[in-house]
Protein backbone atom coordinates (compact mmCIF):
# COMPACT_ATOMS: atom_id res chain seq x y z
CA UNK A 1 0.00 0.00 0.00
CA UNK A 2 1.29 3.54 -1.36
CA UNK A 3 2.73 5.67 2.31
CA UNK A 4 -0.01 8.02 3.00
CA UNK A 5 1.47 11.83 2.35
CA UNK A 6 -1.21 13.94 4.32
CA UNK A 7 -1.65 12.59 7.58
CA UNK A 8 -3.80 15.07 8.94
CA UNK A 9 -6.97 16.48 6.26
CA UNK A 10 -8.67 19.99 7.29
CA UNK A 11 -12.53 19.71 7.32
CA UNK A 12 -12.84 22.55 5.17
CA UNK A 13 -11.07 20.11 2.40
CA UNK A 14 -13.80 16.90 3.37
CA UNK A 15 -16.47 19.04 3.18
CA UNK A 16 -15.63 20.40 -0.32
CA UNK A 17 -14.97 16.49 -1.44
CA UNK A 18 -18.12 15.80 -0.03
CA UNK A 19 -20.17 17.90 -1.85
CA UNK A 20 -18.26 17.61 -5.20
CA UNK A 21 -18.16 13.45 -5.22
CA UNK A 22 -21.59 12.85 -3.78
CA UNK A 23 -20.93 11.44 -0.40
CA UNK A 24 -23.09 13.99 1.86
CA UNK A 25 -25.10 16.73 0.91
CA UNK A 26 -27.01 19.71 3.16
CA UNK A 27 -30.58 18.72 3.96
CA UNK A 28 -33.17 20.79 2.31
CA UNK A 29 -30.35 22.46 0.99
CA UNK A 30 -32.42 24.45 -1.88
CA UNK A 31 -34.69 26.04 0.64
CA UNK A 32 -30.95 27.03 2.41
CA UNK A 33 -30.89 24.14 4.49
CA UNK A 34 -31.62 23.09 7.88
CA UNK A 35 -28.60 23.58 10.42
CA UNK A 36 -26.62 20.42 11.15
CA UNK A 37 -29.22 17.97 9.23
CA UNK A 38 -27.20 16.09 6.32
CA UNK A 39 -28.20 13.84 4.04
CA UNK A 40 -26.28 11.08 2.24
CA UNK A 41 -25.95 11.03 -1.42
CA UNK A 42 -25.27 8.12 -3.93
CA UNK A 43 -21.26 7.54 -2.81
CA UNK A 44 -21.68 8.12 0.96
CA UNK A 45 -24.84 6.10 1.49
CA UNK A 46 -23.09 2.81 0.31
CA UNK A 47 -19.85 4.25 2.80
CA UNK A 48 -22.19 4.20 5.68
CA UNK A 49 -23.93 0.84 5.36
CA UNK A 50 -20.73 -0.89 4.38
CA UNK A 51 -20.08 0.73 8.41
CA UNK A 52 -23.33 -0.51 9.35
CA UNK A 53 -23.35 -4.00 7.87
CA UNK A 54 -19.24 -4.83 8.98
CA UNK A 55 -20.53 -3.70 11.88
CA UNK A 56 -23.13 -6.04 12.59
CA UNK A 57 -21.29 -9.10 10.55
CA UNK A 58 -18.33 -8.70 13.29
CA UNK A 59 -21.32 -8.06 16.57
CA UNK A 60 -24.16 -10.25 15.28
CA UNK A 61 -23.58 -12.71 12.38
CA UNK A 62 -19.86 -13.61 13.37
CA UNK A 63 -21.32 -14.31 17.51
CA UNK A 64 -23.34 -16.63 18.87
CA UNK A 65 -23.90 -15.12 22.04
CA UNK A 66 -25.66 -11.77 20.49
CA UNK A 67 -28.84 -11.56 18.94
CA UNK A 68 -30.28 -8.32 16.73
CA UNK A 69 -33.65 -6.42 17.67
CA UNK A 70 -35.21 -3.07 15.71
CA UNK A 71 -37.06 -1.31 18.18
CA UNK A 72 -39.07 1.43 17.56
CA UNK A 73 -38.87 5.20 17.65
CA UNK A 74 -41.57 5.94 19.78
CA UNK A 75 -42.20 4.51 23.05
CA UNK A 76 -43.82 4.77 26.23
CA UNK A 77 -43.25 8.30 27.58
CA UNK A 78 -42.62 6.23 30.85
CA UNK A 79 -39.15 4.67 29.57
CA UNK A 80 -37.86 7.92 29.81
CA UNK A 81 -38.66 8.43 33.13
CA UNK A 82 -37.35 5.14 34.19
CA UNK A 83 -34.19 5.39 32.54
CA UNK A 84 -33.55 9.35 33.52
CA UNK A 85 -33.73 10.59 30.56
CA UNK A 86 -36.82 13.05 31.35
CA UNK A 87 -35.24 14.55 34.31
CA UNK A 88 -32.09 14.31 33.66
CA UNK A 89 -30.84 14.39 30.18
CA UNK A 90 -30.11 18.02 30.01
CA UNK A 91 -27.00 20.34 28.75
CA UNK A 92 -26.34 23.42 30.89
CA UNK A 93 -27.07 26.66 27.96
CA UNK A 94 -26.56 29.96 28.71
CA UNK A 95 -27.39 32.88 26.29
CA UNK A 96 -25.66 36.02 25.37
CA UNK A 97 -27.77 39.26 26.78
CA UNK A 98 -26.01 41.49 23.99
CA UNK A 99 -26.67 38.76 20.54
CA UNK A 100 -28.64 36.36 21.47
CA UNK A 101 -27.11 33.48 20.81
CA UNK A 102 -26.58 30.42 22.90
CA UNK A 103 -24.14 27.69 23.79
CA UNK A 104 -23.19 25.11 25.62
CA UNK A 105 -21.58 26.51 29.24
CA UNK A 106 -19.85 23.70 29.43
CA UNK A 107 -17.94 23.93 26.34
CA UNK A 108 -17.30 27.78 26.49
CA UNK A 109 -13.27 28.75 26.97
CA UNK A 110 -14.15 32.11 28.66
CA UNK A 111 -17.03 33.82 29.44
CA UNK A 112 -16.79 36.09 26.10
CA UNK A 113 -19.42 35.17 23.50
CA UNK A 114 -17.64 33.20 20.53
CA UNK A 115 -20.26 35.59 18.28
CA UNK A 116 -19.70 38.90 19.14
CA UNK A 117 -17.17 38.70 21.99
CA UNK A 118 -18.97 40.92 24.92
CA UNK A 119 -19.24 39.20 28.06
CA UNK A 120 -22.73 39.10 28.31
CA UNK A 121 -24.14 35.49 29.67
CA UNK A 122 -27.35 35.22 31.56
CA UNK A 123 -27.30 32.75 34.47
CA UNK A 124 -27.23 29.01 32.94
CA UNK A 125 -30.23 26.86 32.95
CA UNK A 126 -30.68 23.42 32.15
CA UNK A 127 -31.97 22.53 28.77
CA UNK A 128 -33.29 18.68 27.84
CA UNK A 129 -32.18 17.63 24.66
CA UNK A 130 -35.17 15.12 24.02
CA UNK A 131 -37.84 16.17 20.86
CA UNK A 132 -41.08 15.99 22.23
CA UNK A 133 -44.27 15.46 19.92
CA UNK A 134 -47.48 14.20 20.94
CA UNK A 135 -49.32 10.91 19.82
CA UNK A 136 -52.71 11.09 18.52
CA UNK A 137 -54.76 13.93 17.16
CA UNK A 138 -54.69 16.48 19.49
CA UNK A 139 -52.08 18.04 21.77
CA UNK A 140 -52.25 17.47 25.11
CA UNK A 141 -49.74 16.52 28.13
CA UNK A 142 -51.45 13.50 28.04
CA UNK A 143 -50.55 12.45 24.87
CA UNK A 144 -46.76 13.64 24.87
CA UNK A 145 -44.04 11.24 23.38
CA UNK A 146 -40.15 11.61 22.59
CA UNK A 147 -38.14 10.95 19.63
CA UNK A 148 -35.99 8.41 20.92
CA UNK A 149 -32.24 10.17 22.34
CA UNK A 150 -30.48 6.79 22.28
CA UNK A 151 -31.45 2.93 21.12
CA UNK A 152 -30.03 1.53 23.80
CA UNK A 153 -33.79 1.50 26.11
CA UNK A 154 -35.42 -0.65 24.02
CA UNK A 155 -33.15 -3.45 24.66
CA UNK A 156 -33.56 -3.11 28.12
CA UNK A 157 -37.39 -3.24 28.15
CA UNK A 158 -37.13 -6.26 26.06
CA UNK A 159 -34.61 -7.97 27.68
CA UNK A 160 -37.33 -10.53 29.19
CA UNK A 161 -38.93 -11.28 25.69
CA UNK A 162 -35.38 -11.36 23.73
CA UNK A 163 -34.35 -14.42 26.65
CA UNK A 164 -37.08 -16.32 26.67
CA UNK A 165 -37.58 -16.21 22.73
CA UNK A 166 -34.05 -16.71 22.08
CA UNK A 167 -33.29 -19.13 25.41
CA UNK A 168 -30.16 -17.50 25.15
CA UNK A 169 -27.80 -17.92 28.60
CA UNK A 170 -25.70 -15.03 30.30
CA UNK A 171 -23.61 -13.97 29.19
CA UNK A 172 -25.49 -12.92 26.11
CA UNK A 173 -25.67 -9.49 24.49
CA UNK A 174 -28.65 -7.87 22.46
CA UNK A 175 -27.44 -5.47 19.42
CA UNK A 176 -29.31 -2.51 17.69
CA UNK A 177 -28.92 -0.16 14.81
CA UNK A 178 -31.13 3.06 14.06
CA UNK A 179 -31.81 6.33 14.19
CA UNK A 180 -31.81 8.56 17.39
CA UNK A 181 -32.71 12.47 17.73
CA UNK A 182 -30.80 14.85 20.48
CA UNK A 183 -31.85 18.40 19.94
CA UNK A 184 -27.88 19.61 20.90
CA UNK A 185 -27.65 23.46 21.45
CA UNK A 186 -24.12 23.28 19.79
CA UNK A 187 -24.04 20.99 16.74
CA UNK A 188 -20.73 20.95 14.52
CA UNK A 189 -17.96 19.86 12.97
CA UNK A 190 -19.59 18.74 9.73
CA UNK A 191 -21.56 15.49 10.46
CA UNK A 192 -20.04 14.60 13.29
CA UNK A 193 -22.74 16.08 15.85
CA UNK A 194 -25.88 16.76 14.17
CA UNK A 195 -29.15 16.46 15.63
CA UNK A 196 -30.58 13.29 13.66
CA UNK A 197 -28.10 10.41 13.70
CA UNK A 198 -27.82 6.67 13.73
CA UNK A 199 -26.46 4.60 16.62
CA UNK A 200 -24.88 0.77 16.35
CA UNK A 201 -25.36 0.01 20.21
CA UNK A 202 -25.01 -3.48 21.88
CA UNK A 203 -25.85 -4.57 25.61
CA UNK A 204 -24.17 -7.18 27.00
CA UNK A 205 -26.14 -8.95 29.54
CA UNK A 206 -23.44 -10.81 32.14
CA UNK A 207 -23.41 -12.06 35.71
CA UNK A 208 -22.35 -9.74 38.09
CA UNK A 209 -18.73 -9.68 39.07
CA UNK A 210 -17.28 -10.65 35.84
CA UNK A 211 -18.76 -7.19 34.45
CA UNK A 212 -15.15 -5.76 35.04
CA UNK A 213 -13.75 -8.61 32.81
CA UNK A 214 -15.97 -7.87 30.08
CA UNK A 215 -15.78 -3.93 29.98
CA UNK A 216 -12.20 -4.68 29.18
CA UNK A 217 -13.26 -7.10 26.99
CA UNK A 218 -15.83 -4.98 24.52
CA UNK A 219 -12.94 -1.83 24.88
CA UNK A 220 -10.24 -3.99 23.26
CA UNK A 221 -13.04 -5.41 20.89
CA UNK A 222 -13.92 -2.09 19.70
CA UNK A 223 -10.14 -0.97 19.15
CA UNK A 224 -9.43 -3.37 17.43
CA UNK A 225 -12.95 -3.57 14.75
CA UNK A 226 -11.42 -0.02 13.93
CA UNK A 227 -8.03 -1.04 13.43
CA UNK A 228 -8.77 -3.99 11.68
CA UNK A 229 -10.40 -2.21 8.98
CA UNK A 230 -7.85 0.26 8.08
CA UNK A 231 -7.88 3.04 11.00
CA UNK A 232 -4.36 3.86 11.57
CA UNK A 233 -3.19 2.74 15.06
CA UNK A 234 -1.35 6.63 15.80
CA UNK A 235 -5.17 7.80 15.16
CA UNK A 236 -7.20 5.79 17.26
CA UNK A 237 -6.48 5.65 21.70
CA UNK A 238 -8.37 5.22 24.68
CA UNK A 239 -9.36 7.31 27.26
CA UNK A 240 -11.20 6.54 30.43
CA UNK A 241 -13.87 8.85 31.87
CA UNK A 242 -13.31 10.63 34.84
CA UNK A 243 -16.11 10.89 37.86
CA UNK A 244 -17.31 14.45 36.65
CA UNK A 245 -17.47 13.10 32.72
CA UNK A 246 -19.06 9.56 32.62
CA UNK A 247 -22.89 9.14 32.36
CA UNK A 248 -24.84 8.91 35.58
CA UNK A 249 -25.77 5.00 34.98
CA UNK A 250 -22.01 3.85 34.77
CA UNK A 251 -19.61 2.22 37.46
CA UNK A 252 -16.75 2.87 34.72
CA UNK A 253 -16.58 4.23 31.29
CA UNK A 254 -14.43 4.56 28.44
CA UNK A 255 -14.21 6.50 24.94
CA UNK A 256 -12.66 5.04 21.52
CA UNK A 257 -11.20 8.42 20.24
CA UNK A 258 -10.17 9.73 16.71
CA UNK A 259 -8.09 12.20 16.09
CA UNK A 260 -10.80 14.14 13.84
CA UNK A 261 -9.16 17.74 12.31
CA UNK A 262 -9.99 19.49 14.80
CA UNK A 263 -8.30 17.15 17.46
CA UNK A 264 -9.02 14.07 19.22
CA UNK A 265 -12.87 13.65 19.90
CA UNK A 266 -14.98 10.73 21.04
CA UNK A 267 -15.92 7.78 18.80
CA UNK A 268 -17.67 4.96 20.54
CA UNK A 269 -17.98 5.10 24.59
CA UNK A 270 -18.37 1.66 26.32
CA UNK A 271 -20.18 1.61 29.60
CA UNK A 272 -20.66 -0.41 32.91
CA UNK A 273 -23.74 0.14 32.99
CA UNK A 274 -24.12 -1.92 35.82
CA UNK A 275 -28.02 -3.41 36.91
CA UNK A 276 -29.44 0.58 37.04
CA UNK A 277 -31.80 -0.22 33.80
CA UNK A 278 -32.87 -3.37 34.17
CA UNK A 279 -33.85 -2.46 38.17
CA UNK A 280 -35.12 1.40 37.29
CA UNK A 281 -37.10 -0.24 34.06
CA UNK A 282 -38.75 -3.03 36.82
CA UNK A 283 -39.20 -0.61 39.22
CA UNK A 284 -41.27 1.90 37.28
CA UNK A 285 -43.18 -0.83 35.36
CA UNK A 286 -43.71 -3.42 38.32
CA UNK A 287 -42.64 -6.12 36.14
CA UNK A 288 -39.49 -8.23 36.84
CA UNK A 289 -36.41 -8.18 34.37
CA UNK A 290 -34.35 -10.90 36.10
CA UNK A 291 -32.32 -14.01 34.74
CA UNK A 292 -32.81 -17.53 36.50
CA UNK A 293 -29.59 -18.93 36.37
CA UNK A 294 -30.56 -22.98 36.32
CA UNK A 295 -26.79 -23.92 37.60
CA UNK A 296 -26.53 -21.95 40.56
CA UNK A 297 -30.68 -22.10 41.32
CA UNK A 298 -30.87 -18.42 41.95
CA UNK A 299 -32.74 -15.45 40.60
CA UNK A 300 -30.28 -12.10 39.61
CA UNK A 301 -30.63 -8.94 37.85
CA UNK A 302 -27.81 -8.94 34.66
CA UNK A 303 -25.32 -6.60 34.53
CA UNK A 304 -24.82 -4.67 31.57
CA UNK A 305 -21.86 -3.65 29.37
CA UNK A 306 -22.59 -1.23 26.49
CA UNK A 307 -20.21 -0.55 23.63
CA UNK A 308 -21.84 2.36 21.85
CA UNK A 309 -21.13 4.19 18.27
CA UNK A 310 -22.53 5.91 15.76
CA UNK A 311 -22.67 5.30 12.29
CA UNK A 312 -22.08 9.00 11.23
CA UNK A 313 -18.90 9.68 13.37
CA UNK A 314 -17.31 5.94 12.13
CA UNK A 315 -18.07 7.26 8.83
CA UNK A 316 -16.48 10.55 8.77
CA UNK A 317 -13.27 8.91 11.25
CA UNK A 318 -13.37 6.23 8.11
CA UNK A 319 -13.53 9.19 5.41
CA UNK A 320 -10.98 11.55 7.13
CA UNK A 321 -8.52 8.98 7.98
CA UNK A 322 -8.52 7.56 4.16
CA UNK A 323 -7.94 11.31 2.61
CA UNK A 324 -4.71 11.52 1.24
CA UNK A 325 -2.87 13.57 -1.81
CA UNK A 326 0.10 13.11 -3.65
CA UNK A 327 1.96 14.37 -6.65
CA UNK A 328 2.30 18.39 -7.68
CA UNK A 329 0.51 20.38 -9.85
CA UNK A 330 -1.48 19.17 -12.78
CA UNK A 331 0.01 15.52 -11.55
CA UNK A 332 -1.62 15.94 -8.13
CA UNK A 333 -4.19 13.63 -7.26
CA UNK A 334 -6.41 12.91 -4.07
CA UNK A 335 -7.09 9.74 -3.25
CA UNK A 336 -9.25 8.05 -0.30
CA UNK A 337 -7.15 4.86 0.41
CA UNK A 338 -9.74 3.06 2.02
CA UNK A 339 -10.15 -0.21 3.40
CA UNK A 340 -11.73 -2.46 0.76
CA UNK A 341 -14.46 -3.40 2.51
CA UNK A 342 -15.09 0.21 3.52
CA UNK A 343 -14.67 1.87 0.29
CA UNK A 344 -18.52 2.56 -0.96
CA UNK A 345 -17.55 0.69 -4.41
CA UNK A 346 -14.98 -1.77 -4.37
CA UNK A 347 -14.29 -2.06 -8.27
CA UNK A 348 -15.49 0.24 -10.89
CA UNK A 349 -15.91 -0.93 -15.01
CA UNK A 350 -15.10 1.76 -17.51
CA UNK A 351 -14.89 1.49 -21.06
CA UNK A 352 -12.04 3.25 -22.61
CA UNK A 353 -15.13 5.02 -24.68
CA UNK A 354 -18.58 5.50 -25.56
CA UNK A 355 -17.36 3.73 -28.77
CA UNK A 356 -20.27 1.25 -30.25
CA UNK A 357 -17.74 -1.34 -29.61
CA UNK A 358 -16.57 -1.10 -26.39
CA UNK A 359 -20.04 -0.10 -24.27
CA UNK A 360 -21.87 -4.08 -25.00
CA UNK A 361 -18.36 -5.81 -23.57
CA UNK A 362 -17.89 -2.98 -21.00
CA UNK A 363 -21.42 -3.43 -19.46
CA UNK A 364 -21.18 -7.27 -20.18
CA UNK A 365 -18.05 -7.17 -17.51
CA UNK A 366 -20.00 -5.18 -15.29
CA UNK A 367 -22.57 -7.76 -14.95
CA UNK A 368 -19.67 -10.50 -14.78
CA UNK A 369 -18.57 -8.21 -11.49
CA UNK A 370 -21.25 -6.58 -9.81
CA UNK A 371 -23.04 -9.68 -8.07
CA UNK A 372 -19.91 -10.20 -6.48
CA UNK A 373 -18.20 -6.64 -5.85
CA UNK A 374 -20.33 -3.42 -4.99
CA UNK A 375 -19.47 -2.20 -8.67
CA UNK A 376 -20.50 1.01 -10.59
CA UNK A 377 -20.34 1.25 -14.10
CA UNK A 378 -18.78 4.61 -15.54
CA UNK A 379 -18.31 6.17 -19.05
CA UNK A 380 -18.74 10.09 -18.81
CA UNK A 381 -15.58 12.27 -20.05
CA UNK A 382 -12.25 11.11 -20.62
CA UNK A 383 -10.63 7.92 -19.06
CA UNK A 384 -8.24 10.28 -16.92
CA UNK A 385 -10.80 12.03 -15.60
CA UNK A 386 -12.75 8.71 -14.58
CA UNK A 387 -9.15 7.37 -12.83
CA UNK A 388 -9.19 10.73 -11.14
CA UNK A 389 -12.74 11.04 -9.96
CA UNK A 390 -12.49 6.68 -8.76
CA UNK A 391 -9.66 7.51 -6.70
CA UNK A 392 -11.65 10.37 -4.95
CA UNK A 393 -14.73 8.05 -3.73
CA UNK A 394 -11.95 5.68 -2.93
CA UNK A 395 -12.88 2.79 -5.47
CA UNK A 396 -9.77 0.34 -4.94
CA UNK A 397 -9.80 -1.48 -8.25
CA UNK A 398 -10.99 -0.24 -11.62
CA UNK A 399 -11.53 -2.32 -14.34
CA UNK A 400 -11.04 -0.75 -18.16
CA UNK A 401 -12.08 -2.32 -21.44
CA UNK A 402 -10.72 -1.23 -24.64
CA UNK A 403 -10.53 -2.20 -28.31
CA UNK A 404 -7.72 -5.24 -27.82
CA UNK A 405 -10.60 -6.47 -25.00
CA UNK A 406 -13.33 -7.12 -28.41
CA UNK A 407 -11.19 -7.25 -30.78
CA UNK A 408 -8.14 -9.77 -29.82
CA UNK A 409 -7.22 -11.09 -26.56
CA UNK A 410 -10.91 -10.68 -24.50
CA UNK A 411 -8.67 -9.04 -21.79
CA UNK A 412 -8.91 -6.27 -19.36
CA UNK A 413 -6.70 -4.18 -17.43
CA UNK A 414 -7.06 -3.99 -13.67
CA UNK A 415 -5.69 -0.81 -12.56
CA UNK A 416 -4.91 -0.52 -8.74
CA UNK A 417 -5.78 2.47 -6.96
CA UNK A 418 -2.82 2.63 -4.70
CA UNK A 419 0.25 1.41 -6.63
CA UNK A 420 -1.88 2.86 -9.78
CA UNK A 421 -0.18 -0.38 -11.30
CA UNK A 422 -1.92 -1.96 -13.90
CA UNK A 423 -2.19 -5.15 -15.30
CA UNK A 424 -3.91 -7.58 -18.19
CA UNK A 425 -6.13 -10.41 -17.32
CA UNK A 426 -8.51 -12.36 -19.19
CA UNK A 427 -12.00 -12.07 -19.07
CA UNK A 428 -12.34 -15.26 -18.23
CA UNK A 429 -10.18 -14.69 -15.05
CA UNK A 430 -10.98 -11.40 -13.97
CA UNK A 431 -13.37 -12.46 -10.43
CA UNK A 432 -10.08 -14.34 -9.47
CA UNK A 433 -7.96 -11.34 -10.14
CA UNK A 434 -10.27 -9.42 -8.49
CA UNK A 435 -10.36 -10.70 -5.54
CA UNK A 436 -6.62 -11.86 -4.91
CA UNK A 437 -6.18 -7.67 -5.09
CA UNK A 438 -8.82 -7.21 -2.65
CA UNK A 439 -7.78 -10.00 -0.55
CA UNK A 440 -3.81 -7.97 -0.56
CA UNK A 441 -5.56 -5.01 -0.03
CA UNK A 442 -6.77 -6.03 3.09
CA UNK A 443 -3.71 -6.92 4.53
CA UNK A 444 -1.81 -3.51 3.25
CA UNK A 445 -4.79 -1.41 5.29
CA UNK A 446 -3.91 -3.35 8.29
CA UNK A 447 -0.03 -3.77 7.87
Amino acid sequence: MAARTLNNVDLETLVSLSKRRGFIFQSSEIYGGLGSVWDYGPVGVELKRNVKDLWWKAMVRDRDDIVGIDGAILMHPDVWVASGHVESFTDPLVECGNCNHRYREDKLEDDSCPNCGEKAFGPARQFNLMFETHAGAVQTEENVVYLRPETAQAMFVNFDNVQTTTRKKIPFGIAQQGKSFRNEITPGNFFFRTREFEQMEMEFFCEPGTDDDWFRFWIDFSLNWYKGLGLRADKVRERSLGNDERPHYAKASTDVEFMFPWGWDELETISNRTDHDLNAHAAKSGKKLEYFDQEKNEHYVPYVVEPAMGADRSSLAFLADAYDEEGEGKEQRVVLRFHPDVAPFQVAVLPLSRNEKLVPKAREVYDIVRPLFNTQYDDAQSIGRRYRRQDEIGTPLCVTVDFETVESDDAVTIRNRDSMEQVRVPVSGLVAAISDQVAQMRKDAVG
